[in-house]
């Protein structure tokens, strides 16, 4: 009986660790994302170049979601081609989590 249990547990602590690791996986790394908006976006996006001036805190957090829903629309979109799935995710997990309207606005550009 006690190993029947013990190997339930055990079989619930791997189900466990694998469920979180597949729901964190789903997410983006926020300081990668400041590092390649920084690389890849403010040269157009800043004050007095090709495209208008952009940082987290112009938009809120549903305008981010909106805007990463229609990234194929954008006159930037072969740019984001060029990005990996993954960096795509990065850069939407720092816009979106620094915000406008999130708990921890972005300070500076």
């Amino acid at each position: 009986m006690v190993k029947k249990l013990s190997a339930l547990g055990m079989i619930l602590v791997f189900m466990a660790v694998f469920i979180g690791v597949a729901i964190a996986e789903g997410k983006g790394n926020s300081r990668k994302g400041k590092y390649l908006f920084r690389k890849s976006c403010r040269t157009c996006h800043t004050d007095g170049a090709a495209a208008k001036d952009l940082s987290p805190v112009s938009k809120t957090q549903a305008e981010w979601v909106k805007t990463f829903e229609a990234l194929d629309t954008l006159q930037c979109k072969e740019e984001w081609a060029n990005l990996s799935e993954q960096d795509s995710l990065d850069i939407y997990s720092y816009l979106h989590g620094h915000a406008f309207d999130s708990p921890s606005p972005a300070k500076c550009k």
